[in-house]
């Protein structure tokens, strides 16, 4: 396949997920069991063309080309057919014992470096072809570059039916990847570790180094209490429109319990977006139970609201006030009629990822009052795009133009790495709170705009924001 041809089958790919997906893997919310809604006097129909089209992330080069290497196993298997050729002997035996230890230990290869730099290893992924093979190329997130995806093609060991790529990374990468074989998207056969997509289709597989966090934190324990997942559909008034929400509540327990009158504590709450994401496909529950036992957060609310789909999660998601007005003035209200939720915004939490990220730090800025703290992930600061130069980045030319006393609430921001597109954006904003005195930490972590780092990411985040609570 030429190079032009590869170019075209992985750009949905490469480009930040969230927000270039194509439509035709959408999948519409459907009914859950439990419907209840929230009214509103008024009406609205948003104008998704102009808000949609500055949603989209800007087009850059990457910054350094992707970082190539060798494998030590794949050489040695080189070596091994030279002197075979050189006696005349057949290699297929050697290409056997290859794949006999990947059929033992898996796949990628995890290896030292060639350089000897502890730090770094050689992440080696292998395909086995068969005589139609034509191309091969591995696609870990954000570790490509769409103007140089040759750089992302496999090479066959000449006279065996070994395909190669191996790429340099620090040993606390982790990312989730796919092959593509002739331009169709396959899971790693010798890899069982998988991951969800977010628009749906077959999973992706994972590479995880030695070094990075742990996903311990999401795994369901037998020891820990579960909190209640329900779904319910809520009606908005204002942005005329139908969703799924998800709400977790917390175990019962002697934490949960009220005053001397008998009337339950309030809850902090935390408000997720992409709900359908997050709870029925990564089991966010499983992560705040465990938080919950282990005494790392209070008992917490969660809700969960359907992103709809990719248009209309771009229209509401970028910086969106009615939107806004939807999530204090509905979604709240219609929460706190059912479960005992805060009022207090120190306790009360926006969290979201890409775009979720720029809408939960927009949503601070816009109503402090409600809304005191803020987890963004990979924050779309960039937004919004195709704008004049004094119109992009809003969000920290808000931040920049808030006077002082600035208002207290809290962000938690964090962004990968490997994301070249977003990084500088979010840098800027961690710059410009720090210089105007705002309550903000920043991370970064080793790796793409991938759910797979966010889910261990956000542990973190929900016991920096809640812990105290």
């Amino acid at each position: 396949m030429p190079a032009d041809h590869l170019v075209r089958h992985v750009r949905a790919y490469v480009r930040t997920p969230l927000e270039a997906t194509p439509m035709a893997q959408q999948s519409p919310p459907q009914p859950g069991p439990t419907t209840t809604t929230a009214t509103a006097a008024t009406t609205a129909t948003t104008a998704t063309t102009t808000r949609s089209s500055t949603a989209r992330p800007p087009r850059l080069a990457r910054p350094a080309p992707v970082e190539l290497t060798g494998s030590p196993r794949v050489r040695a298997l080189e070596a091994e057919l030279a002197e075979a050729a050189q006696a005349g002997t057949g290699a297929e035996e050697a290409a056997a014992r290859l794949w006999r230890y990947v059929a033992h230990e898996g796949t990628p290869l995890i290896e030292p470096a060639p350089s000897g730099d502890p730090d770094h290893a050689a992440v080696t992924f292998l395909w086995r072809g068969d005589e139609e093979t034509g191309e091969v190329a591995v696609l870990p997130n954000k570790v490509a570059d769409p103007a140089a995806m040759e750089r992302n093609t496999m090479h066959r060991v000449p006279g065996t039916d070994v395909w190669h790529w191996s790429v340099r990374m620090r040993r606390d990468w982790r990312a989730t990847y796919e092959i593509r074989v002739d331009g169709v998207p396959r899971r790693d056969p010798h890899n069982p570790a998988a991951f969800p997509r977010r628009w749906g289709g077959e999973p992706l597989s994972v590479v995880r180094l030695p070094h990075a966090p742990s996903p311990r934190a999401w795994e369901r324990r037998a020891d820990v209490a579960r909190g209640h997942v329900g779904v319910h559909r809520v009606r908005s008034g204002v942005l005329g429109n139908e969703r799924e929400v998800w709400v977790y509540e917390p175990p019962q327990g002697p934490a949960q319990g009220g005053d001397q009158g008998g009337a339950p504590r309030e809850l902090p709450v935390v408000v997720l977006f992409d709900g359908e994401m997050w709870e029925p496909r990564l089991d966010f529950s499983a992560l705040l139970d465990n938080l919950i036992a282990e005494g790392r957060i209070p008992p917490v609310l969660a809700v969960l609201p359907h992103a709809l789909g990719q248009d209309q999660r771009a229209d509401e998601l970028a910086g969106n006030d009615t939107f806004l007005e939807f999530l204090e003035g509905e979604l709240l209200p219609w929460a706190a009629g059912r479960w005992p939720v805060t009022a207090d915004p120190a306790r009360t939490v926006l969290a979201g990822q890409s775009l979720g990220g720029l809408m939960s730090v927009y949503g601070v800025l816009r109503a402090p009052h409600r809304f005191g703290a803020a987890l963004a992930q990979s924050g779309s600061f960039w937004w919004p795009n195709g704008a004049d130069a004094e119109e992009t980045e809003r969000v920290t030319r808000m931040v920049a133009e808030t006077p002082s006393p600035v208002p207290p609430v809290r962000l938690r921001l964090s962004a990968g790495e490997q994301e070249w597109v977003l990084l500088p954006a979010n840098r800027r904003l961690r710059d410009t709170l720090a210089e105007k005195g705002w309550h903000a930490t920043y991370h970064e972590f080793n790796g793409g705009h991938d759910y797979l780092c966010w889910r261990d990411e956000m542990a973190a985040g929900l016991v920096e924001l809640l812990g105290g609570a």
